[in-house]
């Protein structure tokens, strides 16, 4: 079942009622909100609720983690990320992530809503109109006022009556249960039990509360804490009269808590405000420790305050730190309030950004086994965001050098990642700072570094003006350096995507000749990659060749896992076209554990693609579509739309083998609104072959029917259609047929009327005087009808519309 749910770090108590209620409630509502005060237990309930209901959700149930997200625009990229719906050109993550989920059953939990409230409700709302399936559980607190919303309050946990003995109230329990697992060894007599009872009232039952007192029963006894809790709500009775009690209460406890603490505890509790998610020992010691707090004092503090309750350990692994998000705000006020939130968020910043660079980036560098080296990945990866606050306050402060060197160390990790939209905006905003004695490399290195941002959006035009700009800048620092050779290759890359190859042999020619002079296995393998595609486009097949067996020995000699499943996969490609197809097949199944060993989906989807069109062209073709429906099936799963029309592609090239050409044509108009949709502009010979048979024998004008129909559906469509693996069943039957005027919908009211007076025979001139436009205009249209009718004629777009009633003759 897939899911990340996390491990319960401790026994869940109570709440059993309330547990069968909510799991009723989702079975009805798409939409429920668990709200309430902070520390009444919202987010360990939601996870338990979430744990109960899995078995419902096949697809899978997701928590997505909202409180150390700073920004409201950073919602979408959050919860695209845990749901790994990979950003993808210009298209908006929104669309991408609605695309990843399409039509299954999945549970999104969405935790601490309240300060990204407006952001977290748009979502939602488009969410739940985009994908039937889906089913929303959110905590926050206040409800999220969308319609659909159904809003369930989180009560606090039972409480005895007063002056009770009884022992068997949820909240009693649960102090009982922490105070236990605290090492408290108290035997409960009537009178402490009474205390307790009274201590339960006094905080409301509110599990974080509770929490934090039993944690003091490790050196109070129950009357004691009971006696200082009401100490201490009369000191903290002057807040904001408007305020619930509740949170009064709840502020009370952790003020208390904290007057409990050492001195040193203090200090280091509110020095770890800085850091946005989960942190090491090394991170507290490098970012929190000075004279006045010495680093060999910090693991001692550190326990102390996991034991007090006031920092949250994982020790699944490496011991990973957090603070709830209570003790984070508390934390944050008092780190304030001691004049010290300037210099410890510049400690962040520089250790974030030291981090990035001798974590990873120096280890990519490094001859390390690739083991290691994915290790170093996702140890820096995982610290997302620490990474976000980090260049928050870089560019808040003005730090643009900073900022920038962080944003370059990090760059990698974006790039496999596929995070463009976000990390773009990182760049843009920090190149927007003053930029006076920030070293001309490293300005040039970050224009490069955006422009590659920009590259994998599809916005072709700011990456070729950015990479341009940045590699000037690079060029003023004489000699080949790492980040030169990077920047070399991509604009290799941009130049190829605009249809220059001449430049693009030029510069990566020029990146492999500089890294092979010192050395640089990355970036010989990715050259040589480069001018595989580049010859290959060509037609220089023998040439791509070497090019891809030399991408393959850099790589191997680097022992990188990514760059050899690449490079498998670019000689698979080209045995293929070259009609070596068992040695192909070889090749690309060769590639398929070091891709799948990364979980790079994207290159998984290709290469099984491949293998698709490998075993079409070998006449395996159940095997194929296996193979195919796989890669498809994948690209949709993470939101990628260019794999998915590479996928139908080949599944159109699989009809036609398989003498379907109604199915074949379907699926190429499809596969063209979808390129289209993305402004793709990849060869169609392919689709054209297809065409130009199905005209032979089937006729122009349902071919075109069928073309057009194909463009009017969904990508989701047109794979469950060609997912069965049988002939695909025309939707074409007489030429009154609705879908006739659904294909025809394709086209817009200006089209309609310039198919109209095609039919009767008019020029591109008489038109133009006819609907007093100008003749250029007029071929614009005409262009666009054959485009979407598939056509390559206005013979054929005449006959069409006058054989199905589309206009009147």
């Amino acid at each position: 079942m897939a899911h990340n749910l996390p491990i319960e770090p401790n026994r869940f108590i109570g709440r059993e009622r309330d547990l069968a209620e909510i799991s009723g409630l989702l079975a009805r509502h798409r939409v429920v909100s668990l709200c309430g005060v902070g520390g009444i237990g919202k987010t360990r309930f939601g996870l338990r609720v979430a744990g109960h209901v899995i078995e419902n959700f096949p697809d899978g149930v997701w928590v997505v983690e909202l409180a150390r997200i700073t920004r409201g625009d950073l919602v979408v990229h959050e919860v695209a990320g845990v749901i790994q719906a990979l950003e993808e050109g210009n298209r908006p993550v929104l669309d991408t992530i609605i695309g990843r989920i399409g039509s299954q059953r999945i549970l999104l939990l969405l935790d601490n809503c309240e300060h990204v409230i407006e952001a977290c409700a748009e979502l939602i709302d488009a969410l739940v109109a985009g994908c039937p399936q889906l089913r929303v559980l959110a905590t926050s607190r206040e409800p999220l006022r969308i319609a659909g919303e159904l809003v369930w309050r989180v009560p606090p946990l039972d409480l005895p009556e007063p002056g009770s003995t009884e022992r068997s109230s949820e909240a009693v329990q649960l102090f009982l249960d922490r105070a236990y697992a605290v090492g408290s060894r108290f035997e409960l007599t009537d009178d402490n039990t009474r205390a307790i009872g009274d201590l339960c009232r006094a905080l409301d039952g509110m599990p974080l509360a509770l929490e934090l007192a039993a944690a003091r029963t490790s050196v109070l006894s129950p009357e004691q804490i009971a006696e200082r809790i009401s100490d201490r709500f009369k000191l903290l009775t002057g807040g904001e009269r408007t305020a619930p009690a509740r949170h009064r209460t709840l502020l009370a406890t952790v003020e208390w808590s904290h007057s409990l603490l050492l001195e040193k505890e203090r200090v280091l509790l509110r020095r770890l405000a800085v850091f946005a998610g989960e942190f090491d020992l090394e991170y507290v010691e490098r970012v929190c420790a000075d004279a006045a707090l010495p680093a060999y004092e910090t693991l001692d503090l550190l326990a102390g305050l996991v034991d007090k309750s006031l920092v949250q350990c994982d020790q699944h692994g490496e011991a990973r730190y957090r603070l709830l998000e209570t003790i984070g705000h508390f934390a944050l006020e008092r780190l304030r309030h001691a004049g010290e939130e300037r210099e410890f968020r510049d400690r962040h910043l520089r250790v974030t950004r030291d981090r990035a660079r001798d974590d990873f980036w120096v280890d990519m560098l490094k001859a390390l086994p690739e083991a290691a080296r994915l290790t170093a990945f996702r140890k820096v990866a995982d610290r997302n965001a620490d990474h976000r606050a980090a260049l928050s306050w870089a560019v808040e402060t003005g730090q643009a050098e900073l900022g920038l060197e962080t944003a370059c160390f990090l760059y990698p990790i974006w790039a496999v990642r596929g995070t463009w939209l976000e990390n773009r905006s990182w760049y843009e905003r920090m190149l927007a700072l003053d930029l006076t004695g920030v070293p001309q490399e490293l300005v040039g290195e970050a224009w490069s570094r955006q422009a590659d941002m920009a590259f994998g959006q599809d916005d072709l035009a700011i990456a070729e003006e950015s990479a341009l700009r940045g590699l000037e800048m690079m060029r003023t620092k004489p000699g080949y350096r790492f980040s030169l050779g990077l920047t070399l290759n991509n604009v290799a890359m941009i130049y190829l995507r605009t249809g220059r190859p001449e430049p693009a042999q030029l510069h990566a020619q020029e990146a492999l000749d500089g890294a092979t002079k010192a050395g640089d296995l990355w970036n010989i393998g990715m050259a040589h990659n480069g001018l595989t595609l580049i010859t290959g486009l060509m037609g220089r097949l023998r040439e791509a060749q070497r090019h891809a067996e030399e991408a393959l020995t850099a790589f191997r000699e680097a022992d990188q896992t990514w760059g050899i499943g690449r490079a498998l996969t670019s000689l698979g490609v080209l045995c293929r076209i070259r009609g070596d197809l068992d040695t192909a097949r070889t090749h690309l199944e060769a590639s398929l554990p070091y891709l799948e060993s990364l979980d790079a989906k994207p290159e998984i989807a290709r290469a099984l693609s491949e293998l698709g069109r490998v075993a079409t062209q070998q006449g395996d073709l159940e095997r194929a579509r296996e193979r195919l429906v796989q890669s498809a099936e994948l690209s949709r799963k993470i939101g990628q739309r260019r794999g998915m029309t590479r996928g139908l592609a080949a599944l159109a090239s699989l009809a036609e083998a398989r003498g379907d050409l109604d199915g074949a044509v379907l699926l190429c108009g499809a596969v063209a609104a979808l390129r289209e949709a993305i402004g793709q502009k990849s060869s169609v010979a392919k689709a054209e072959e297809i065409l130009s048979k199905a005209r032979a024998a089937l006729g122009d004008a349902r071919t075109g029917l069928l073309y057009a129909h194909g463009r009017a559906m969904s990508a989701d469509q047109a794979l469950d259609l060609a997912k069965t693996g049988a002939a695909i069943e025309s939707p074409v039957s007489s030429p009154t047929d609705p879908v006739a005027i659904q294909a025809a919908s394709v086209l817009t009211d200006r089209e309609r009327e310039v198919v109209g007076l095609l039919v009767k025979g008019m020029s591109n001139r008489r038109i133009a005087d006819e609907l007093v436009i100008s003749p250029a205009t007029v071929a614009r249209h005409v262009a666009n009808i054959l485009l979407k009718l598939g056509f390559s004629s206005r013979t054929q777009v005449a006959a069409w519309a006058l054989e199905h009633r589309i206009v009147n003759g």
